[in-house]
């Protein structure tokens, strides 16, 4: 049975290869469609990523390690019927030595420009899936936790001693994708 996780909750992974499924469902007559966009930050001990190519997103669906495969943009959110709407598979037992983190951040495209906000998303979630079985792992929703963010971590996976762990982050920011890459990467981005 999956484990319903609260914000802040941490569990032991215990497999390599997992999928991690992000699903949301915008409110209808906002004016504008929503373009949510689910992306993975592959950062190290210093939390900062160690190369461009470890920031991945739908311009960048695959890691430099093979480890992280981004499923791709979702533009309308109509890939699902209440399903996952983005998907990220990785193989814990491919990630560079250098990573220690992986984060997991959507973010509203425009949100600025189209006066949108998580206010207006609901069912929001990420969950954990075992890619051998196909079966949930964990699920965190995160509710009405949220109103004016436009940016929200949903969750990381993070090695200890060894061992990969996923905590529900759910730390919500009134920010657009360019300040988490400001945030974890210090090269220049070549777009």
């Amino acid at each position: 049975m999956a484990i319903n996780l609260q914000k802040g909750q941490r569990i032991n992974i215990g497999l390599s290869k997992i999928s991690i499924g992000l699903g949301w469902n915008p409110n209808e007559g906002t004016g504008y469609a929503f373009d949510l966009d689910a992306s993975a930050f592959m950062i190290d001990g210093n939390r900062l990523i160690p190369a461009e190519e470890f920031f991945i997103f739908y311009g960048n669906t695959d890691s430099p390690d093979g480890a992280v495969h981004h499923s791709g943009d979702d533009p309308t959110g109509g890939n699902s019927d209440g399903g996952d709407d983005e998907t990220i598979t990785i193989d814990l037992a491919k990630v560079d030595s250098r990573v220690t983190e992986i984060l997991f951040v959507v973010t509203i495209h425009e949100a600025l420009i189209r006066k949108q906000n998580y206010g207006q998303v609901r069912d929001s979630y990420i969950r954990l899936v075992d890619d051998n079985s196909g079966q949930e792992i964990a699920k965190y929703e995160l509710g009405e936790d949220f109103s004016i963010e436009t940016g929200v971590e949903f969750g990381r996976l993070y090695k200890r001693d060894g061992q990969w762990k996923f905590e529900a982050s759910g730390i919500g920011y009134r920010e657009d994708l360019a300040f988490f890459l400001a945030k974890y990467f210090k090269g220049q981005i070549i777009k």
